[in-house]
């Protein structure tokens, strides 16, 4: 339970900052894409007979590089090719499970998280991703920031705008592929997203709302574990629908604040 909760905290931080970057830029459908890649990843590193968390990073970042590449290389929009990786990925990962006889595997717990399941080295794991990202998003903060705003100033002043997209797309599969275990393949997208949207609701200032998503994303992971202890219900789903309560919550004080 220590392990779980120190994963949540951990997860829902990062989460939070990497989300408002995926918000402000419009790359919630990316996400989502990505995220169930993961499931073929999985798939594959069982097929192989590796972690399955090593394999899924290779796969989803290179998902992820894919969708971008493509979506600016071809006439094709961007949701289209995401579409095109979301149904592949996962019909991938069906048709190798499906092969795959006589192995067991938790697909309940990939798909929708197994908190408790957290070990050490997934702790480890989670903590060398997060530095790395906070780092990235320290490194480039004047960047990122004009990127997601507007992307063709950021290309008149210089900035290597494709490098840093697709250095942000790297990161954002990883934090996919990092939160699984907290809460699964289906609804990673959903704490990558809902955080970070609360906080936009209600501060149009950027730096309060990198701290308020992340604030409401350890609550959010924080207090939807405590309370599926205590219910006795599945944790991802529970993490999930306390940010969405927070969501709302910020939804009503934004709508007033207007009025």
């Amino acid at each position: 339970m220590q392990r779980a909760l120190l994963a949540g905290i951990l997860i829902g931080s990062l989460c939070a900052v990497i989300g408002v970057y995926v918000v402000l830029k419009g790359m919630s459908f990316m996400g989502a894409g990505i995220s169930h890649a993961a499931f073929g990843g999985v798939a594959i590193g069982f097929l192989l007979q590796i972690d399955p968390v090593l394999s899924s990073i290779i796969f989803c970042v290179a998902s992820g590089l894919g969708i971008a590449y493509i979506s600016k290389k071809s006439r094709i929009k961007e949701d289209t090719t995401i579409g095109i990786f979301f149904a592949s990925t996962m019909a991938l990962g069906i048709l190798i499970f499906g092969l795959l006889k006589g192995v067991n595997v938790d697909l309940f717990g990939y798909l929708f998280g197994n908190i408790l399941s957290v070990t050490l080295n997934d702790l480890y794991l989670a903590l060398l991703v997060e530095g790395v990202v906070f780092f990235f998003v320290l490194y480039y903060y004047k960047e990122l920031l004009l990127l997601v705003l507007d992307q063709e100033m950021a290309e008149v002043s210089g900035i290597p705008v494709s490098i840093i997209y697709y250095l942000l797309v790297s990161f954002i599969s990883l934090t996919i592929v990092i939160s699984i275990k907290v809460v699964g393949i289906v609804l990673v997208s959903a704490l990558l997203i809902i955080p970070s949207a609360a906080a936009l609701q209600i501060t149009d200032n950027f730096k309060k709302a990198l701290i308020t998503a992340i604030v409401f994303g350890v609550a959010s992971s924080g207090g939807g574990l405590i309370l599926s202890y205590f219910l006795d219900t599945p944790s991802g789903a529970t993490i999930v629908l306390v940010a969405t309560i927070i969501f709302l919550v910020t939804s009503i004080f934004s709508s007033k604040k207007k009025g």
